[in-house]
């Protein structure tokens, strides 16, 4: 299998824990994308009841065209589930997100929901967070090259996110400053520093969030839980 098939089977697997009647987080993303397809074909065949909040313009559209019903979270503020993508899967199951450039919509639904599922294939498991992918950053465009000199004086290196030439635009309207961080030795004091920065509204570290890991692996889809949980 391919990693398209990778991420289908394991995102029709994560619609299937989806219960009647639940209110759940919509990441953003290819995967996420797909685990909203096939949310809808239950909609449509089994006649499921869900309602879901979407992280993205992007994921509102996908779940309009999948006949998601949807809602927000100043309507309902307390989710049952959600279901997102990742960049980066450590065995802690801590990750790095936001290549997408949502960042802050999916943490904000991730946390505000009782269960978050994270969707991946076997390719985003690292023993390190910072091995293969940059750490976005979503910054306020107002002074956000002040923002960058302060985190180049941390020692990292920041690169403004762009798209066709353009600095990349985030659905609230700011930049994307991704960090070259290389292997991080400790993911949590890295996200408190990054928040101190002033103009940083949130960064894509996702630590002690993720209650679930569904990895799509070429011998099918594996489990990764919380000890806890």
């Amino acid at each position: 299998m391919n990693q398209l098939d990778l991420k289908r089977m394991v995102a029709y697997r994560a619609a299937q824990l989806v219960p009647d009647g639940a209110l759940i987080g919509l990441g953003s993303g290819s995967t996420a994308e797909l685990f909203v397809q096939f949310l809808g074909e239950r909609v449509r065949n089994e006649g499921l009841r869900v309602v879901g909040v979407p992280t993205s313009e992007r994921t509102v559209a996908a779940a309009k065209a999948a006949g998601v019903e949807l809602t927000t979270l100043e309507e309902h503020p307390e989710l049952d589930m959600a279901f997102d993508g990742a960049d980066e899967v450590d065995p802690d199951l801590n990750l790095v997100k936001g290549l997408g450039g949502a960042l802050a919509r999916e943490k904000i639904v991730a946390k505000a929901s009782r269960v978050f599922v994270v969707l991946v294939d076997e390719s985003k498991l690292v023993d390190i967070l910072g091995s293969k992918s940059p750490v976005p950053v979503e910054v306020l465009q107002f002074g956000w090259t002040r923002t960058s000199r302060e985190l180049e004086s941390m020692g990292l290196q920041p690169v403004l996110r762009t798209r066709d030439g353009l600095p990349y635009v985030t659905d609230n309207g700011n930049y994307v400053l991704d960090l070259h961080v290389g292997p991080i030795s400790n993911p949590s004091d890295l996200d408190l520093k990054l928040h101190l920065v002033t103009g940083v509204v949130e960064t894509g570290l996702f630590i002690d969030i993720a209650s679930l890991v569904m990895v799509g692996t070429q011998d099918g889809v594996i489990e990764m839980r919380r000890p806890q949980d």
